[in-house]
């Protein structure tokens, strides 16, 4: 019996800062008028190995306004409820300095999480890349798997069940994947290629929660190094998530015949 399920394969794409953000899904279609407009949640992470923390702009026909109350240190995600449309523009910027513009294309017909990643695009520049997802409006709990990590060492990904500890079980995330998981408590551990645990994290999933695993950290040619670590993100799912699914919780994974999430990837 496996711990996980793969929802769908994630293909990443490095693009340089002012790339163009295509959010692929099903193409929004005109609403009419008595009905309200899908609510979009954005989700963002800094994956970027740098001191300076990061800011987040969307810039409309009718202004810029940041959405970042505070600024984002590196390792931080944080979640934003502003109304998104397609022409919408999604600034990063360190301090004054912009690191990368989104132009934000298609947009799901229905409520759904929408994840930003940006990130360091190789060991040779300082230059940031970007990776997206759109999590589809699935019933079980989703995980999104995304390796940033730029450097020669090797590593792995796993998830284990902390609820079962008699068992054991435990399964590697695959880099660049969806994953399926069934309400519960699970712990999250970067392995190095020598064996050692590098990073850890508890993981509690209800159902419909989406969240995100990152390996992170840079060794650069020049510059500052940042080790191999993990972004888990939430880790914790929110209070009425908990409540709804708590008769739930202890209840082993099992394979899941589910379809695959929708997937964004970004286009130069």
């Amino acid at each position: 019996m496996r711990l996980i399920a793969i929802l769908a394969a994630w293909t990443v794409t490095n693009v340089a800062a002012h790339a163009k953000l295509r959010l692929q899904g099903e193409r929004a279609k005109h609403l009419h008028s008595r009905q309200e407009e899908p609510k979009h949640r954005l989700r963002v992470c800094n994956a970027y190995p740098y001191s300076t923390p990061l800011n987040v702009f969307i810039g409309k026909p009718s202004g810029v306004s940041k959405i970042t109350e505070t600024a984002m240190p590196y390792k931080v995600c944080q979640e934003f409820e502003p109304q998104l449309h397609a022409g919408d523009r999604i600034d990063f910027r360190f301090q004054a300095a912009s690191a990368g513009t989104f132009v934000v294309g298609d947009l799901p017909n229905t409520d759904a999480v929408l994840m930003l990643v940006i990130y360091r695009h190789s060991r040779k520049t300082t230059a940031v890349a970007f990776e997206s997802h759109v999590f589809a409006n699935l019933l079980n709990a989703q995980i999104a798997v995304l390796d940033t990590f730029q450097g020669s060492e090797k590593s792995s990904m796993k998830i284990m069940d902390m609820e079962e500890a008699t068992t054991s079980r435990s399964e590697e995330l695959a880099p660049n994947s969806v994953v399926a998981l069934n309400p519960g408590k699970y712990e999250v551990v970067l392995v190095g290629g020598d064996g050692i645990r590098k990073s850890h994290s508890e993981l509690t999933v209800a159902n419909r929660q989406s969240s995100v695993v990152i390996r992170v950290g840079v060794q650069p040619e020049h510059g500052r190094a940042y080790p191999q670590e993990l972004i888990v993100y939430p880790v914790n799912p929110p209070e009425t998530l908990k409540h709804r699914n708590s008769a739930h919780r202890g209840v082993l994974p099992s394979l899941l015949a589910l379809f695959g999430a929708l997937l964004g990837v970004l286009a130069a």
